[in-house]
C-alpha cells in the first residue's frame, strides 16, 4: 500500500484509527476461553465491530509471542483473517524490532513474508544497516521509533548532543537518507505533544504512528493541532480504550461504541481540513 493509497483510505472511511490489537488473554472475556483459538475469536470480534471504523490494525507482537506456539497461530489466523475479509486495511507489526544486519533480514522474512504485514515497527539504535533489510520489500513500510510516549524517552531520546540536536531529531534527519516518506513512517508518542512541532520540522512529509491517545491520556485535537501535514500523515492508534471497553458478551458492541466516537472526532477533523465533506 503506497502514501496515496492509504491517505486515499482516510478520506474514504472518514478516519485515521489505527485500532492496536494488544489482546491479552488474562483480560479478554471469560466466555472465549473455552474456545479453541481464544485470541483470535475475540480478535475475530474487535474487527468485524469496527473495521469500517478504522483504517489500520496492529497486532503488538508481545502478547502473542507471550502464548508460545498458540499465540503465533492466534497471530497467523488474525492476519489471515483480516487479508481475506476487509483486505483495504494496513497492517502494522508492532515487533519493534532492529539488530544486526543477517538477523533483521530474518526479522523482515517473518512479518512480511511469513505474515503479509505492510509495515513493521523498528528500533533505530544499531543503526542503517538493522533497518535496510526491512526496506529492501517493495510496496512495505518500516515505521521506525523516534519519540515514544513512555516515562523513558527522556533517558535518551530527549538527550542533546554538543550543538543542540535531541537524538529524536538526529534518528528523524539521519534515516531520512535511507528510504523515503514513502516507505518509512515514524512512531511519535500522542503524550509528547510539546515536540510535535520538531518532528514536523524535520520530517514534513511523513506519515506518524501516533500511539497513547485514550487510557495513556493522548488528546486527539491537540495532536492533530501540530501533527497533520498535507495528505493527513497520521494514523492514531487506539487499544485499550477499544479493546477492553467491556468484559461480557457484548464486548465487541462496546468496542465499536468506542471506535465510532474516536471515528466520529477524526471525521470532524478530516471535514475542518478540507479533506472530506460531511
Amino acid at each position: 500500500m503506497t502514501a496515496n493509497q492509504l491517505f486515499e483510505n482516510i478520506c474514504r472511511k472518514k478516519s485515521f484509527l489505527c485500532v492496536g490489537l494488544d489482546s491479552d488473554i488474562t483480560k479478554i472475556p471469560p466466555h472465549l476461553l473455552s474456545t479453541e483459538n481464544p485470541i483470535f475469536e475475540f480478535n475475530k470480534g474487535i474487527i468485524d465491530a469496527t473495521a469500517d471504523c478504522c483504517v489500520a490494525y496492529k497486532p503488538n507482537i508481545a502478547f502473542y509471542e507471550s502464548l508460545g506456539v498458540k499465540g503465533w497461530q492466534a497471530l497467523h489466523d488474525t492476519v489471515q483473517y483480516i487479508r481475506q475479509h476487509y483486505p483495504d486495511q494496513f497492517l502494522i507489526a508492532d515487533a519493534k524490532r532492529g539488530d544486526i544486519g543477517n538477523t533483521s533480514e530474518m526479522y523482515a522474512r517473518t512479518f512480511f513474508e511469513q505474515f503479509d504485514f505492510d509495515a513493521v515497527t523498528v528500533a533505530p539504535y544499531m543503526g542503517e544497516d538493522s533497518v535496510t533489510p526491512f526496506l529492501r520489500y517493495p510496496n512495505k513500510w518500516v515505521i521506525l521509533l523516534a519519540l515514544t510516549s513512555n516515562k523513558g524517552a527522556a533517558d535518551f531520546q530527549l538527550t542533546e548532543d554538543n550543538v543542540g540536536e535531541r537524538m529524536f531529531e538526529k534518528v528523524l534527519h539521519r534515516s531520512q537518507q535511507w528510504a523515503s516518506s514513502d516507505q518509512m513512517m515514524y512512531v511519535v508518542g500522542a503524550t509528547q505533544n510539546e515536540y510535535f512541532d520538531a518532528v514536523r520540522q524535520q520530517a514534513p512529509h511523513h506519515f506518524l504512528l501516533i500511539p497513547g491517545i485514550g487510557a495513556q491520556g493522548g488528546d486527539l485535537g491537540k495532536v492533530c493541532q501540530h501533527a497533520l501535514n498535507k495528505q493527513c500523515g497520521l494514523l492514531v492508534n487506539s487499544s485499550r480504550q477499544i479493546l477492553y471497553a467491556a468484559n461480557n458478551e457484548q464486548f465487541a458492541q462496546s468496542a465499536r461504541h468506542e471506535a465510532q466516537k474516536v471515528q466520529h472526532a477524526m471525521q470532524s477533523i478530516l471535514a475542518e481540513r478540507g479533506w472530506i465533506t460531511l
